[in-house]
């Protein structure tokens, strides 16, 4: 399998890729934080954590994940951050 890894544009900043019909839901479980996705939205977030690790970014760069922009309703919001 080959990735393509969208290279950081310090103009634009970081394209997040997504899958065609991708389906991706945060929620709260008692003591667990769980993410259920389909396998689109599985490859989605696996890409868009691939291109943080590997575009040598600052400390402190983060993607927002929100249930108005990229998350199924009734999702919990979350952060995916390099340290």
């Amino acid at each position: 399998m080959e990735i393509d890894i969208p290279e950081y544009d310090p103009a634009k900043g970081l394209k997040v890729v997504w899958e065609n019909n991708f389906k991706i839901r945060a929620i709260n479980k008692g003591d667990d934080f769980v993410i259920e996705a389909n396998k689109e939205g599985l490859v989605s977030l696996a890409k868009q954590m691939l291109s943080i690790a590997y575009n040598d970014l600052f400390s402190g760069f983060h993607i927002h994940y929100e249930e108005l922009t990229c998350l199924e309703k009734g999702s919990a919001s979350f952060v995916i951050e390099l340290k």
